[in-house]
């Protein structure tokens, strides 16, 4: 059975992806509380899960567009349920697809966010560089995950012990630096939340020359 964590399906998934709706309202808020949001331009946001997160960087962001990709159809259809009005107004846009291979132009986005998904990415560094060919230059994007390898908090142990069997790939607030860099981000900055076990890190694609 596909794991209903990383790509939710069926009445089991929809459950999931509403709970996840109201579960990560907190870590989601915190994130975005480090992160510049553009007041106008193209936001993307990648898998979007039950859509929560598109509707608090639609409220924070006015003037944007707002964009939201997943691989699971049944995220894709509660992401445009939840965000129906902005969808109807054009002012939201969810598509299918994989971060491998994201459906959008080089440079379009002004910022690309990724909310406690990007363990679950299949090939981590080369997912990471196919964000990086997406973002504007001087574009940022945004990890931010409730669990890291070494918090300490009862879910990262637990992640730790059972991310080899369930495909997790779960780093140090210190290797997310490289994984940023080596993709050809700039200006990493990451910040923690110990107490939680949460994680923030913030990368900017450099300028055009």
């Amino acid at each position: 059975m596909e794991n209903q964590a990383s790509k939710p399906s069926g009445w089991i998934g929809r459950l999931l992806l509403r709970n996840m709706n109201k579960r990560h309202s907190g870590v989601t808020d915190w994130g975005l509380s480090h992160i510049a949001i553009p007041a106008s331009g193209a936001i993307l946001d990648i898998g979007c899960g039950g859509g929560r997160t598109i509707a608090k960087l639609a409220a924070k962001s006015p003037g944007a567009f707002v964009f939201g990709v997943d691989h699971s159809a049944d995220s894709v259809k509660l992401t445009s349920r939840t965000n129906s009005l902005l969808v109807s107004t054009a002012r939201v846009e969810v598509r299918l697809g994989s971060v491998s291979q994201i459906p959008y132009p080089a440079g379009k986005f002004d910022l690309v966010t990724a909310i406690e998904t990007h363990f679950w990415w299949p090939d981590l560094p080369g997912d990471v560089r196919e964000v990086f060919r997406i973002v504007k230059p001087g574009g940022r994007f945004a990890i931010v995950s409730e669990v890291y390898r070494g918090a300490g908090t009862r879910m990262a142990n637990a992640c730790e012990i059972h991310a080899p069997r369930i495909g997790m790939t779960l780093l140090t607030p210190d290797e997310h630096r490289p994984l940023l860099s080596n993709a050809g981000f700039i200006d990493v900055e990451i910040a923690t939340l110990p107490e939680k076990g949460w994680i923030c890190a913030t990368a900017t694609k450099p300028p055009a020359l």
